[in-house]
């Protein structure tokens, strides 16, 4: 855990729950190349749609347990049954459109994945490459979605997925390392030059 002082505060949004610390401190913004990480966050941050990142983060693990540790060849062959054993589970958001949309996002990505070799090769080359790096002071600083989100959003609903809109996806995109938006005054900010497998 980052030891913060009056001079380097943790962004706001993390507040005190040590859950939700521990995910800024050690995953938020720190780039991540794995494609099963990459499909488990994009599917967790589609998941958040409408509520809180803290309930989707609590349920986490429950996730990665009915959901193949985000394997999506194997998510990408769930099948009605499967999908209505979901709905039962209070582990997850059981909301039907989330749960058939992780079904064809797995096939979007397995399709991704074929096409460009990796979804890491081809997601990180349409934004740039590299992590962006901005300088917020304060939380107000923080876009909730940028012109770059919105490219993403528009690439990824023509590829087939769904709960992509640019919101999403720029969540996606801080949360994955594609762009640092811890404040300044963070003592998380660099996160960018780390790297998360």
């Amino acid at each position: 855990m980052l030891v913060t002082t009056k001079k380097t505060l943790r962004c706001a949004w993390a507040g005190d729950d040590p859950l939700y610390v521990a995910y800024h401190d050690e995953e938020w913004g720190v780039p991540v190349h794995d494609d099963r990480l990459l499909f488990e966050m994009l599917t967790l941050e589609g998941a958040q749609a409408g509520l809180s990142w803290i309930t989707v983060l609590r349920k986490r693990e429950r996730y990665r347990e009915v959901f193949a540790g985000f394997d999506p060849a194997k998510v990408a062959r769930f099948d009605a049954r499967k999908k209505a054993q979901l709905m039962e589970d209070a582990g997850i958001v059981r909301n039907r459109l989330k749960i058939d949309s992780t079904v064809d996002n797995a096939k979007a990505f397995l399709a991704i994945q074929r096409a460009h070799g990796t979804f890491d090769a081809f997601v990180w080359g349409l934004l740039g490459g590299k992590p962006r790096v901005n300088h917020p002071k304060s939380m107000r600083d923080v876009a909730p979605k940028t012109e770059v989100s919105d490219l993403l959003s528009k690439t990824l609903k023509k590829e087939g997925f769904r709960f992509v809109g640019s919101t999403i996806c720029y969540a996606f995109m801080q949360a994955c390392g594609f762009v640092d938006d811890h404040l300044d005054a963070c003592p998380a900010k660099g996160a960018h030059g780390r790297r998360r497998r």
